[in-house]
């Protein structure tokens, strides 16, 4: 794969600062506490570019998690001929990757802050509500036309995702190793996983 261009890089590289300013300052003094503005001047750009890169001030902390479930949405709907449900969502979710699996000090460290911004804030936790709610009922929509059986399978594996998270968190503000948190995890929603093969795992096959 070509290497990204210079504006793609410079993009990439602005996106990043605002990130790390942003998570600074809400690690401070709280994320409903830090205006857009104070996140602009310390990263060095406008309020608007910072709206540029992310819609909502909300946004700084959740993009990654929310472009990860979009993965998993796509996953499902691009799924080969044949492919259980179940199948195509355990496949992309279950994908150690990232420094955390590397068991990077630094990602675990991040994680963590995060976790604790969240755990401090409603308005975050909200948030965190509105996308899961948002992802089941595309997810529901897209293996069922959100039929009472598509919500369940939905709900079902939108459930394995949330509590992988859930766990990944509480892992990092123990202060547990990032590869250690990572095959542990993974264990558990292999574990979950067959559970719901009992029942769920020929579902969206035919």
């Amino acid at each position: 794969m070509a290497e990204p261009g210079l504006r793609e890089r410079k993009k990439q590289q602005t996106r990043q600062r605002i990130v790390a300013a942003a998570i600074g300052l809400f690690a401070d003094r709280g994320f409903d506490h830090v205006p857009v503005a104070e996140v602009a001047r310390a990263a060095e750009v406008s309020e608007a570019t910072v709206f540029n890169y992310f819609p909502s001030k909300e946004d700084l902390v959740y993009e990654g998690m929310d472009e990860f479930e979009d993965r998993l949405l796509t996953a499902v709907r691009e799924r080969a001929a044949g492919t259980p449900v179940l199948a195509a969502f355990r496949d992309v979710l279950l994908q150690p990757a990232g420094s955390l699996a590397n068991g990077d000090p630094t990602a675990t460290a991040r994680i963590a802050t995060v976790a604790r911004i969240i755990a401090d804030s409603p308005t975050l936790q909200a948030r965190e509500l509105r996308s899961y709610n948002r992802h089941t009922t595309a997810l529901a929509e897209a293996i069922g036309n959100g039929t009472t059986t598509a919500w369940v399978v939905a709900n079902a594996l939108m459930g394995v995702n949330r509590a992988m998270k859930d766990a990944v968190h509480r892992g990092a503000l123990a202060g547990r190793d990032g590869a250690q948190i990572t095959r542990d995890v993974v264990a558990q929603a292999r574990a979950a996983f067959e559970l719901l093969e009992l029942g769920l795992g020929g579902y969206g096959g035919t």
